[in-house]
């Protein structure tokens, strides 16, 4: 077991769209799908997209630093969604589905406010990222049908719309990022 594994925990939307994309990046040993920044203890997710309960949708990212930065993986995560709406990505709204990264320790902190000021500067976005960064008090593992759910049901039609595509983006602009080739 690699002892030197670090963990991420990211809020972009829906969960399974950043689960699909995050199991393709080289030095990831792991993603779960969960909730986080709320206050209720143990949501579900009927509870969790009823809104009430203040958590987002996030996954958390467990990686090898060796292999892959911090940062890198927030490149990653700011690609894959957009950081400037508040509390929605497309179709989905809502608080949780809002853009957040908890941050595990101050070094995280640290990088993703810098990257946010550096984006923020470089003008990618018409408008200012609006993404939380806020420390993790605790995580929720999500329920077990949502564990790899877009390897589990690639057909499902949201899959299809929304997730698919991401995947397909991050595959065509982060080549060098895959942790395999892909025909």
């Amino acid at each position: 077991m690699n002892t030197n594994l670090q963990t991420a925990t990211l809020a972009g939307g829906c969960f399974w769209c950043l689960e699909a994309v995050f199991d393709e990046v080289k030095g990831i040993d792991g993603v779960e799908s969960g909730y986080a920044g709320g206050k209720v203890a143990n949501p579900s997710y009927r509870e969790v997209c009823d809104g009430t309960t203040g958590h987002a949708e996030v996954v958390q990212v467990r990686f090898d630093p060796n292999i892959v930065s911090y940062r890198d993986l927030l490149n990653v995560f700011f690609a894959i969604h957009d950081p400037t709406t508040m509390n929605r990505q497309g179709n989905d709204i809502g608080t949780q589905y809002r853009s957040a990264i908890f941050y595990h320790d101050d070094e995280q902190k640290m990088v993703a406010e810098e990257l946010i000021k550096e984006l923020n500067a470089q003008k990618i976005w018409d408008k200012p990222i609006v993404t939380e960064v806020s420390k993790l008090d605790k995580f929720y593992m999500a329920e077990e049908y949502h564990q790899e759910y877009f390897a589990r049901n690639p057909y499902q039609p949201y899959c299809q719309a929304v997730v698919a595509p991401k995947v397909a983006k991050f595959r065509k602009y982060h080549l060098e990022m895959l942790k395999k080739q892909t025909a």
